[in-house]
């Protein structure tokens, strides 16, 4: 009796009967020998067929197969004669359940429009569905991570009246008869609640960005994971990050070897995440910069460069941040940001104002932030001229100002976005590989 498995379990089929149902990756043929590799969703195995060993339709009907025709092969598992934990499939039977039309993705270079208008397929190569595998490990070991450690999770809307900072670089549409509403960029205000009720919470979930931008790093539909904690300060959060980052990146390094080895992904650099991360205020990676002499860059209204020496108080940039990393092999720990360089919900430093209790974690190896945190002011006095000084609507705030009047106490969290750690653990080029469909300001098909 031949059992049905998939390729991921191989390993422990050896010498045995077995079925696979899946599709035809690649054909070639040597005389009389046939080297089909054949998939699954799960991984891809070598099928030996040997022509005086199968009955003759089965050979025939593996010359007819074309690439992605979907089959049901029957076979024994066996050792690779010279490779180690490698298995071939000795085929003995074959079922076509359908042969695949021409199929316009093949073994060679394609543009990446070409590969974006075709991502419904194009996901369907090693490359892609191994990221999209990482994707799902590190999914996993996030929700593994917060249950084990005590959090609820936390749903926020989607839907929302206001927005974190302000409504800029919000999606909107009409309510009903309510007026405005927009598409979440963050669960954070929400998760505030969650964490005055519940203790600990994290959401998860999709949150969107109408950000006109083109850059490797950006894509307007993205997962956030976003925990928060009653009685946590900023040190409580920093120490928190860590203990996550950690715990994931290890799990992806065990779990996902096979995946990030098809990646071409060096795994001695991830092996080094480990706590203690390097801590530095922002102040201090301002002088990196002085030191290494790299500039402030901005256009002038004329079209025209003004280069000049980093400024204090300006928001970091993709140069900015590879120069402050790269003399580090772990992740990098930016805290205490100058304040108005941050949102209005950031506890200010009660011995210097100017400071934001902030704090941005950017990725080694030029990855850029993955994740921002802060604590949350919890004074209301302090909140409401906030509020006002970055001129956003009262009345859409009450409901967060009342966390403020009914039991309020210190409380932080922070923010990750998914397919920024996605892009970083597998060494991608640019953020679309790390998404299934990625939305970006001028793509939203298929």
């Amino acid at each position: 009796m031949k059992k049905r498995i998939h390729i991921s379990e191989i390993a422990d089929y050896v010498d045995q009967s077995v079925e696979l149902k899946g599709w035809l990756y690649n054909i070639r043929s040597s005389g009389k020998l046939m080297f089909p590799e054949l998939r699954d969703g799960t991984g891809i195995i070598q099928g030996v067929v040997v022509k005086s060993a199968v009955p003759e339709k089965v050979w025939e009907d593996f010359s007819k197969l074309t690439q992605e025709s979907s089959v049901i092969v029957n076979g024994t598992i066996t050792k690779h004669p010279k490779k180690e934990n490698v298995f071939e499939l000795q085929v003995s039977d074959l079922q076509i359940i359908q042969i695949a039309e021409p199929y316009p993705i093949t073994p060679k270079e394609h543009g990446i429009e070409f590969l974006a208008d075709r991502r419904h397929l194009w996901i369907r190569s090693q490359k892609q569905a191994s990221i999209l595998r990482v994707r799902s490990e590190i999914v996993q070991a996030i929700r593994d991570y917060f249950y084990n450690n005590g959090f609820t999770l936390f749903d926020p809307p989607i839907f929302t009246p206001n927005a974190c900072e302000g409504t800029s670089t919000l999606f909107s549409t009409d309510y009903f008869d309510l007026g405005k509403a927009y598409l979440s960029q963050s669960g954070q205000l929400y998760a505030e609640a969650g964490a005055l009720a519940l203790g600990k919470v994290y959401t998860f979930g999709p949150t969107f960005r109408a950000e006109n931008s083109m850059t490797r790093r950006h894509i307007t539909e993205f997962w956030m994971m976003e925990p928060e904690m009653a009685y946590y300060d900023i040190d409580d959060n920093m120490d928190l990050i860590e203990d996550f980052l950690e715990y994931v990146v290890q799990r992806v390094i065990k779990k996902m070897k096979p995946e990030l080895e098809i990646l071409g992904r060096d795994i001695s650099k991830l092996e080094k995440v480990k706590k203690p991360f390097p801590r530095i205020t922002y102040t201090q990676a301002v002088e990196i910069l002085h030191r290494k002499d790299i500039p402030l860059i901005r256009k002038t209204s004329n079209g025209e460069e003004q280069i000049r020496p980093f400024p204090w108080g300006e928001d970091f940039g993709a140069p900015h941040e590879e120069a402050i990393v790269e003399d580090f092999d772990k992740p990098v720990m930016v805290h205490r940001w100058p304040s108005e360089a941050k949102a209005f919900y950031m506890k200010r430093d009660p011995n210097d104002t100017k400071i934001a209790l902030g704090v941005d974690v950017l990725a080694p190896e030029g990855f850029g932030e993955i994740i921002g945190g802060s604590q949350r002011e919890d004074n209301i006095e302090l909140l409401i001229s906030r509020i006002k000084e970055h001129e956003l609507p009262m009345e859409e705030f009450e409901w967060y100002l009342d966390l403020r009047r009914y039991g309020s106490v210190p409380h932080s969290g922070f923010g990750m976005g998914l397919e920024r750690m996605v892009s970083w653990i597998c060494n991608l080029e640019h953020i679309r590989e790390s998404i299934p469909f990625p939305r970006r300001p001028n793509r939203i098909r298929p």
